[in-house]
């Protein structure tokens, strides 16, 4: 039943030409849309919950966790860390999650938007320790860019936030824009062909796997501010 995926379809078949046009705006200017109450409030929530568990934790951020498979997997592998998983959608959210297993104490899931989130931790002053994007959906239109996550005015906030970034994508041309707009930051990503051999992380992993197509990966170590 997951293997049934048809490959991302754009008419781009290379970074966007105006991606360093569109980096230059968004680090000239800082983003300034108001952050909405509810975010405050699941911001919140997720701060109290690292707080209970052990504040001096590392924190890790699983950006767009959907279901929280993989929110789950990470706090399982990484026992010294909290988790945080954060989604917009309510509905994926309540998913049924007792086919996993207890659920390890070290995580905390979160509705919130991430355009909010992350710049609530960049202004609590918040470094993470580990910062993961999952096959984030790549707006595949070239009409599109801004809304990719390396295009959008969030991204300078993103860095910000430090840690080891990590993205996966079934969309080569995605990892190869994010590469480019690390470098343009002053990072040094690594883009490398992702074998899922330890098993699957998130179920679209394991459905974009299952349908024969190419998984890549990204991760760069931020230094916080450009």
């Amino acid at each position: 039943m997951f293997a049934n995926s048809r490959p991302v379809a754009s008419r781009q078949n290379a970074p966007h030409p105006d991606l360093q046009v569109v980096l230059v705006r968004h680090f000239a200017r800082p983003f300034q849309k108001p952050v909405s109450a509810y975010n405050h409030d699941a911001f919140a929530r997720a701060m109290r919950a690292w707080q209970a568990w052990n504040a001096r934790a590392p924190l890790i951020l699983d950006a767009g966790c959907g279901v929280g498979w993989s929110t789950a997997r990470l706090a399982r592998a990484r026992p010294d860390c909290f988790v945080m998983g954060v989604d917009q959608s309510a509905h994926r959210l309540a998913r049924d999650k007792t086919q996993w297993g207890t659920l390890p104490a070290n995580l905390v899931f979160i509705r919130a938007n991430l355009v909010d989130f992350w710049r609530l931790l960049a202004d609590a002053g918040i470094t993470l320790f580990r910062h993961y994007l999952l096959y984030p959906n790549p707006w595949p239109k070239p009409a599109h860019l801004l809304r990719r996550w390396h295009a959008h005015p969030v991204f300078p906030t993103i860095l910000q936030l430090g840690g080891l970034l990590e993205c996966r994508s079934n969309w080569k041309i995605y990892v190869d824009e994010l590469a480019e707009a690390l470098r343009y930051a002053g990072g040094n990503p690594d883009v490398q062909p992702y074998i899922p051999e330890g098993g699957y992380l998130t179920p679209f992993e394991r459905k974009y796997s299952e349908s024969g197509q190419g998984l890549w990966v990204i991760r760069n170590q931020m230094t916080g501010d450009r």
